[in-house]
């Protein structure tokens, strides 16, 4: 059986998360997706939506077959209890493939990595461009 991990912080959950996972879970028999402790993402702007929150809407998604929150304090944790035969990457996740292999072989794991190039091309696949729409649409007005 082929365990694939996904991760990711998956806020304002939008089609290009779900063409991610889609993808990642072609790859084997397993998908876990480990989303993103709220303190963990400092890359970007901290989330809107909580991790508990976050982690319910992924788990509800057909394509995942388990969803776990990740560890505060050492984000290798989960996958060196997971052991995964392939982790995969979004085209834009922060990560850099050759850094993330090297720590992964020093802990002794030895996954494929894969980035998914694959995205979509729609206006509000992206998190970031959904709060822009959102603000430009509500600027100056009550909600």
């Amino acid at each position: 059986m082929t365990l694939v991990v996904a991760t990711g912080t998956f806020d304002l959950l939008h089609p290009g998360h779900v063409l991610y996972l889609e993808r990642s879970r072609t790859l084997g028999d397993e998908l876990v997706v480990i989303v993103a402790r709220d303190v963990n993402v400092r890359h970007k702007p901290k989330p809107i939506l909580p991790e508990q929150q976050r982690l319910r809407m992924i788990s509800s998604l057909k394509v995942v077959d388990r969803a776990v929150l990740g560890e505060e304090t050492d984000i290798f944790r989960t996958i060196e209890q997971l052991k995964p035969d392939i982790i995969t990457l979004g085209y834009d996740q922060h990560f850099d493939k050759a850094a993330l292999q090297t720590e992964l072989f020093r802990r002794g794991l030895h996954p494929r990595i894969v980035r998914i190039e694959e995205h979509e091309p729609c206006p509000l696949c992206s998190s970031s461009r959904i709060v822009t729409k959102i603000l430009e649409r509500f600027r100056g007005r009550r909600i």
